[in-house]
């Protein structure tokens, strides 16, 4: 039984895995090239209002980012990182926030979220294989 699901649940895990990566890199690429200014001039993260976007170490600049993503996806947290996010941009409502800004944040972190997850499961179930 565990190997029939190990049989198949592998090499989905890997596609999984390989499409967050695609979808992170295509929307990191696209938001980074095209759209980090709009979206710098919609979400006016208060951190920009101290230093300009290219004097930020990377790590800060990665933050905003992740702010940005965190108000977008979960605007009525009130939870650890994404409720600070929600404190620090309220003055954005999502819903008013157009697609062309929205989705390279959403694919972005989701990608990079949701391919830990499976990243996780892809080694869980290789070590399950290994044993057997």
């Amino acid at each position: 039984m565990l190997e029939t699901f190990v049989l198949y649940a592998l090499p989905f895990t890997f596609t999984l895995l390989a499409a967050c990566a695609l979808t992170a890199l295509v929307s990191g690429l696209v938001l980074l090239l095209f759209r980090l200014r709009r979206t710098n001039e919609v979400m006016q993260h208060p951190y920009l209002k101290q230093l300009p976007w290219e004097r930020l170490p990377i790590s800060i600049r990665a933050a905003i980012l992740l702010d940005y993503f965190l108000r977008l996806s979960f605007p009525n947290s009130k939870f650890w990182v994404a409720g600070t996010a929600n404190r620090l941009l309220a003055h954005i409502q999502p819903a008013d926030v157009s697609s062309r800004v929205k989705w390279p944040l959403i694919g972005l972190w989701g990608g990079c979220f949701l391919g830990i997850i499976a990243m996780l499961m892809l080694w869980s179930l290789i070590l399950l294989t290994m044993n057997s």
